[in-house]
């Protein structure tokens, strides 16, 4: 049984760092045990413009703790009037690593998302020719769609007449929470891999709502039954490189989780490679989690992995996870995956 593995140092290819307080507050917690990590841009106001992810870049800097070599690597927010000039100049320029698509209303702070494929496809085809990948909320917002139903809709009637149209266009599925994610990513020979998150590999809807609604497992896409959960772990372990981590880690304070209309957002960044150690050796892949962790990531993004490591070596006895990160804008709580963790970081 191993109990002592070695990996290059991992990414994060998924985070919400917020701004302000909290911003300095969580950063900490993400430049402990990742180099790297692509940043969300849904702030209020969202990260628009190249000058926007200048300034916002700018002050993730400010944030990061002495002596940390943390990357963050910045993303824009598309929008139905986003600048493909702008974007493509930030692009070339190295400035971001690629642009974000939120359908307008699908999540946190999403409000000035794409209202529709088409109104955004000449920025698309702008994309496809620069290479800039698309990171996508891969979820429909109709009413009608039931919410556990919208990340399947969402590739039928969106995501794949969008590659057939755009085949060159290269896309980041994020965080999918389904099996149809799963086969669907899988059925692909190029231009599209999938994030996956710690939270979705360990728990499902029953963990969500039953004994009672648990606030700090409500996140969206929303976890999905026990067959799609199981489908995420057999891809996440699997090595196949179109899967990597991506946490969503997204810090809220209790309060605005735990109101009576509770925000979306997991909170993970303090114990995720604690958790995964926990997955991985459940299924028998300690082997594979450099790969979903710290290789497949920077390889679809044609960036070199990193070049320092990380040691996580399992105890006799639980690590101590704090329940909670304080920060100047209020506390968060730290994910809890329901189960003592052995393995520890260093």
């Amino acid at each position: 049984m191993t109990d002592k593995l070695t990996i290059i140092r991992p990414d994060d290819w998924h985070l919400h760092l917020r701004d302000g307080d909290m911003l300095t507050g969580i950063l900490p917690e993400t430049t402990r045990d990742f180099g790297r990590a692509i940043i969300m841009p849904n702030l209020v106001p969202p990260v628009v413009t190249a000058k926007d992810a200048a300034a916002y870049r700018d002050r993730i800097a400010a944030a990061t703790p002495t002596g940390s070599n943390f990357k963050p690597l910045m993303t824009l927010y598309l929008t139905d009037n986003s600048d493909p000039n702008d974007i493509a100049a930030a692009y070339n320029d190295g400035l971001i690593s690629a642009v974000k698509l939120y359908p307008a209303g699908a999540t946190t702070n999403s409000e000035s998302g794409v209202t529709s494929i088409q109104q955004v496809m000449p920025i698309l085809e702008k994309m496809a020719e620069i290479g800039c990948p698309m990171c996508v909320h891969g979820e429909v917002t109709d009413a009608d769609v039931d919410i556990f139903d919208r990340e399947a809709v969402f590739i039928d009637t969106i995501l794949d007449p969008l590659r057939r149209a755009l085949p060159e266009l290269k896309i980041i599925s994020e965080h999918i929470t389904t099996k149809d994610g799963v086969d669907y990513v899988a059925s692909a020979d190029k231009n599209l891999a999938a994030t996956i998150t710690t939270h979705h590999l360990i728990i499902n809807r029953n963990h969500l709502l039953v004994g009672g609604i648990k606030p700090h497992y409500y996140c969206l896409p929303i976890a999905k039954r026990e067959l799609h959960r199981l489908a995420l772990r057999a891809a996440a372990t699997s090595g196949d490189p179109r899967y990597f981590l991506g946490t969503d880690s997204a810090p809220h304070t209790d309060p605005n989780k735990e109101s009576a209309c509770g925000c979306a957002g997991v909170f993970s960044a303090t114990n995720t490679l604690s958790c995964l150690a926990h997955v991985f050796e459940q299924e028998n892949a300690l082997d594979k989690l450099e790969q979903f962790a710290s290789l497949s990531g920077p390889a679809y993004y044609g960036l070199p992995t990193n070049t320092d490591t990380v040691t996580l070596t399992k105890e006799s006895t639980p690590v101590d996870v704090p329940n909670r990160i304080e920060t100047a804008a209020g506390p968060v709580t730290v994910f809890d995956p329901g189960f003592p963790l052995y393995w520890r970081v260093s």
